[in-house]
C-alpha cells in the first residue's frame, strides 16, 4: 500500500537486520526504533549561500556532555543542529532576559534547567526564538520584519534552552547544538516578536488539579 507523504513531521518506525536476507527475513532483534523527522519541507526554505554576504553571530553549546537520562533541558548564557546528535536533540528555546536583570559576566549560570532554576527566573519569559523536531533548519523572516539587536535594543542577555531526549540513555554524547542569526544590511520597518498561546513554560504549566470536573 503506497502512503502519501505530507509535509510536517512524521513518525518513523524502523528495523534493520545486519545482512541482505536470502529467503526468509530474520527477527531484528533489538535493532529497532523509531524517529521524527520531516520527508518534506512545509515550504521552500532559501539555501544558506543567500545569507553569504551577511555577518551572523552564534548562541552555540560549546563540547556539552549530554547526560545518559532519558530527557533533559540544558539551560546557557549565549538553528545549528549538530548533525552527530540529531537523534537526541528535540527542541531548544532561545529566551531573552529582562533588561534590568544583572549577571556576573566571568560566571554565568548554566547546567539542567532545574538546577538553576532561581537564576534563570527572569529569563524564561519572552522568546528569541524556537526551534523543534520537524522545523526547517533556515527560517527568512518577512521583508518588512526583523528581529532587532544591538544598538538601544535592551536585551543583553539570552538563555539558550536544549531538550535532550535520550530514551536509550547513551553515554558520553557531546553536543555543539545552537543557533545562527544572520544581521541584514538594512533596517526592517517592524521588529519582530511571538504571541504564545497556551500555558506558561515551567513544570506545573500542564497540572490537571484531581477531582474536579472544570479548572
Amino acid at each position: 500500500m503506497d502512503v502519501e507523504i505530507k509535509s510536517g513531521t512524521n513518525v518513523i518506525i524502523y528495523a534493520y537486520g545486519l545482512t541482505d536476507p536470502i529467503g526468509d527475513i530474520n527477527y531484528h532483534q533489538n535493532r529497532r526504533g523509531s524517529r521524527m523527522t520531516p520527508l518534506q519541507s512545509y515550504a521552500n526554505p532559501p539555501t544558506e549561500n543567500k545569507f553569504a554576504s551577511l555577518d551572523y553571530f552564534e548562541f552555540r553549546l560549546n563540547n556539552y556532555t549530554v547526560p545518559s537520562n532519558d530527557t533533559t533541558y540544558h539551560c546557557k548564557h549565549k538553528t545549528l543542529i549538530d548533525p552527530n546528535n540529531v537523534d537526541l536533540v528535540h527542541h531548544l528555546v532561545l529566551y531573552e532576559c529582562d533588561p534590568t536583570v544583572k549577571f556576573d559576566d566571568n560566571n554565568l549560570p548554566e547546567g539542567v534547567c532545574d538546577d538553576y532554576y532561581r537564576e534563570f527566573s527572569h529569563c524564561l519569559s519572552n522568546t528569541a526564538t524556537v526551534w523543534a523536531v520537524g522545523g526547517e533548519e533556515i527560517v527568512e523572516f518577512p521583508t518588512e520584519a526583523g528581529y532587532p539587536v544591538g544598538g538601544d535594543f535592551g536585551i543583553k542577555y539570552y538563555v539558550i534552552e536544549m531538550h535532550y531526549n535520550n530514551p536509550k540513555l547513551i553515554p558520553n554524547r557531546r553536543d555543539n547544538t545552537g543557533i545562527r542569526f544572520y544581521i541584514g544590511k538594512e533596517l526592517r520597518q517592524y521588529d519582530l516578536g511571538y504571541l504564545a498561546f497556551g500555558t506558561s513554560s515551567n513544570a506545573l504549566a500542564l497540572t490537571i488539579p484531581p477531582k474536579v470536573d472544570q479548572f
